[in-house]
């Protein structure tokens, strides 16, 4: 369920709204006056829910789920468990899509700069120009720099420093962590998908959470999740900008060096490190102390420990041995070459 601290529920609506919302047809006769008050995926999805299904290979989490209904393309329709009301599209991604938006909106800051709701403890100090939103809390012994945006909700810990023109929103940070300027936390993730009259974002639903003592380089962007969170653990150490997208867990005393991208739902274990431009695909896992070298693209998972370099990246004694064929081929083939 959408974090109520930081997204407004619109609903209950009515299934019908949702089908002439979204071109969906109802598979039950007089189901149209179910109501729904949450969009959510199938594993999440409780009786007040509505989800979508277009992946064959989550079979088991459909038949599992408590959804009271569910988008669905018309030859899955027969997958969808008794009890739960399928709504037929050949886009059920974008119905889903459609249906977030008519249920959730993200909370905006409204009122003064510093919203008389918002809770600051004794010694925290607010830099000129800041803005703070209604809900927010600030820990004791935290420096809020200029001209940074904090949205309603977000949850600061004690003794952090969070530095000028950043802006947090969606997000929950532990004690003594630092946030240099110009960084975008809790923005909206990177997901789009087919809609009927062309591309159309999908909600991002979820929040970003730094856990105690991470710290996060200037201009770097962590996007929230777009259906759990995007985590950061303890004493996590981030470079400059440094792009983490959605759903991304990443473990405790890992570090990323300068221009590192990590794309959504990836997980990185513990004290994993990261050379600069290293570029990792999504859903992969980094195994526990895994090092990536600087530029390598990692395009599946690494086991622990493993050191790679390369792209795509493979284990970094395996890419050096390439790379010094490589370079004695051409070197030959230069020499056997007759002069121009």
């Amino acid at each position: 369920m959408p974090d109520p601290r930081f997204f407004e529920d619109l609903g209950p609506v009515s299934l019908t709204e949702l089908a002439a919302l979204t071109g969906a047809e109802l598979s039950a006769p007089g189901a149209g006056s179910v109501q729904v008050a949450r969009v959510a995926i199938l594993a999440r999805a409780t009786a007040d829910s509505i989800t979508y299904f277009s992946d064959r290979k989550l079979a088991a989490e459909l038949a599992e789920t408590r959804a009271a209904a569910c988008f669905v393309t018309e030859r899955d329709v027969g997958l969808v468990p008794q009890g739960c009301i399928a709504l037929v599209t050949r886009q059920p991604t974008a119905a889903y899509a459609m249906s977030g938006e008519r249920l959730h909106r993200p909370r905006r800051h409204a009122g003064p700069a510093v919203s008389r709701e918002a809770a600051v403890e004794d010694g925290a100090v607010i830099g000129p120009g800041a803005a703070i939103g209604q809900g927010a809390q600030i820990g004791r012994g935290t420096i809020i720099g200029a001209n940074t945006v904090i949205g309603p909700g977000v949850t600061i810990g004690r003794d952090c420093v969070i530095g000028s023109n950043v802006s947090l929103h969606c997000a929950l940070l532990g004690d003594r962590v630092k946030i240099l300027a110009g960084a975008v936390i809790g923005e909206a993730g990177f997901g789009a998908t087919a809609g009927p009259r062309g591309v159309i974002d999908i909600p991002q639903l979820g929040r970003v959470i730094l856990q105690d003592g991470v710290t996060v380089g200037a201009n770097t962007c962590i996007d929230r999740g777009a259906y759990d969170d995007t985590v950061l653990g303890e004493n996590t150490k981030i470079d400059n900008l440094v792009q983490i997208a959605h759903n991304v867990r990443v473990g405790r005393n890992c570090v990323m060096a300068a221009h590192t991208g990590i794309s959504g739902s990836v997980t990185i274990g513990d004290g994993a490190a990261f050379g600069g431009r290293a570029g990792v695909s999504d859903h992969v896992i980094i195994g526990e102390g895994a090092q990536i070298g600087a530029a390598a693209g990692v395009l599946r998972d690494v086991p622990p420990r493993a050191v790679m370099g390369g792209y795509p990246a493979m284990p970094m004694r395996q890419w050096l041995r390439e790379v010094a064929w490589l370079s004695k081929s051409a070197a030959v083939r230069r020499r056997e070459e007759p002069d121009q």
